[in-house]
C-alpha cells in the first residue's frame, strides 16, 4: 500500500499529518468578478498611490532636457525680431534718442522745405537741438523760430525732451592750416596788414 502524499505546509515543508485526520476543505472564492473589473481597480488605486508618494518627494536630480512652454505665450517662446529689438530698445533706454532721431528724419515737414534746404539737424544731447544752416541769413531765421520748433518737438515726442534748439552758422575758414602755421599768430591780419 502507498502513502498519499503529504500537504506542504506554508513553510513549505510537508506537514505531518495525523494517520485518521482529514483535510479541510478550501474557503469558497472571494467575489469573484469573471469580468476582472475588481482586479484593476484594485491595480489602479495601488499605482496612484505609488504616482502620489512620487510627486511628494523632491526631486533630486536637476534636470537637463529643455523645458517645454506651457500654454501660453513666455520668454521661452520664440520671438519676432520687432519684439526682441524693443526690448533691447527699452532696456538700454534708447527709445528718446530714436524717437527723436525719427522725427528729425522729417526735418523738412517740421520746418518748411524752403528752411530745410538751407539747414540740417546735427545732434542731439542732454535736450538740447544742434542746427547747422548754410549761411548766418538762415541761421538768424531758424533761430527766430526755434521757440515754436521747441514746442512742435515736444508736442510730438513728450514734455521736456527738447529743452532748447542751437542754431550754429556755417563753419568760418580756418586760418590754422598747412605747416608753416604759427600756433599763438594773429591769422590772416599779418598777412593782409
Amino acid at each position: 500500500m502507498t502513502e498519499p502524499p503529504a500537504e506542504a505546509s506554508a513553510s513549505g515543508v510537508p506537514a505531518e499529518e495525523p494517520a485518521g485526520a482529514r483535510p479541510e476543505p478550501l474557503p469558497p472564492p472571494v467575489d469573484h468578478d469573471p469580468t476582472g473589473l475588481g482586479l484593476a481597480k484594485s491595480i489602479a488605486e495601488s499605482l496612484g498611490a505609488q504616482t502620489r508618494r512620487r510627486r511628494r518627494q523632491p526631486e533630486r536630480r536637476q534636470r537637463t532636457e529643455p523645458q517645454a512652454s506651457g500654454a501660453h505665450p513666455d520668454d521661452r517662446d520664440p520671438q519676432t525680431l520687432a519684439a526682441a529689438m524693443n526690448r533691447l530698445v527699452d532696456s538700454k533706454g534708447w527709445s528718446t534718442e530714436i524717437s527723436v532721431h525719427t522725427l528729425l528724419v522729417r526735418w523738412p515737414a517740421l520746418v518748411g522745405p524752403t528752411n530745410a534746404a538751407h539747414s540740417t539737424p546735427v545732434s542731439y544731447r542732454d535736450a538740447v537741438l544742434t542746427v547747422r544752416a548754410d549761411s548766418s541769413v538762415w541761421a538768424s531765421s531758424l533761430r527766430s523760430m526755434a521757440p515754436q520748433l521747441v514746442a512742435i518737438l515736444n508736442d510730438k515726442l513728450g514734455d521736456g525732451t527738447v529743452a532748447r534748439v542751437h542754431v550754429q552758422g556755417p563753419d568760418a575758414p580756418s586760418w590754422k592750416k598747412g605747416r608753416l602755421s604759427v600756433r599763438d599768430g594773429r591769422g590772416p591780419r599779418d598777412t593782409y596788414g
